[in-house]
């Protein structure tokens, strides 16, 4: 099966492409122009065995909103079209991820019904260039994109800490999720579909 995509979406505001490659080995180029981004976006890569590129260049004069909400649609754009129909995947995968104090889990259903549950607290405004309150975000927009239902909490201390753990327990989740099961030759539903 070849579960890869291309996706390039181009504003006023960003321009950003970024290739998915499900079934790689976590090979990874990311370029978005705020540093904590690429780091989050190369442990999804390493982390979920997913070959990534991403190049976004976005309005930084202005602030970091508009290039990682929009790095967001176009991820999670590119996991929908990667995944196809869906045929022979797990369909639902979880992670617990720790890091020193902190304890992100994320569950997930490749459901085609986009949710999002998230439960953080965050001590500082920013990490780097990425403002706290847009991890929430990030994680809404890549499952309303990517058609998932998502449930993602932390516990610790460190913003830094709690926002690595949520990314890495994401991509283990996603790789669990996207992996195909041998002995199951349709979709893991139901209704036949988890495309409508």
């Amino acid at each position: 099966m070849n579960r890869q995509a291309t996706i390039h979406r181009q504003t006023s505001e960003t321009d950003i492409q970024i290739e998915l490659h499900l079934d790689g080995s976590g090979q990874h180029s990311i370029s978005t122009g705020i540093g904590f981004l690429d780091h989050m976006l190369t442990a999804v890569a390493i982390h979920g065995l997913f070959d990534l590129t991403v190049s976004a260049t976005g309005d930084l004069h202005i602030d970091s909103h508009h290039t990682i909400e929009d790095t967001a649609i176009v991820l999670g754009k590119a996991f929908d079209q990667a995944l196809g129909d869906r045929k022979g995947i797990n369909r639902v995968g979880h992670a617990y991820v720790p890091m020193d104090e902190a304890l992100g889990f994320v569950a997930l259903d490749i459901s085609g019904r986009p949710y999002t549950i998230f439960q953080a607290t965050w001590a500082t405004p920013a990490i780097g260039q990425f403002p706290t309150d847009l991890v929430e975000h990030f994680f809404e927009t890549f499952a309303v994109h990517s058609r998932i239902t998502l449930h993602a909490r932390v516990d610790g201390r460190n913003d830094h800490h709690k926002a690595e753990a949520l990314f890495k327990a994401l991509a283990r989740a996603l790789r669990t999720a996207v992996d195909l099961d041998p002995r199951r030759v349709d979709v893991a539903s139901t209704k036949g579909t988890l495309t409508e």
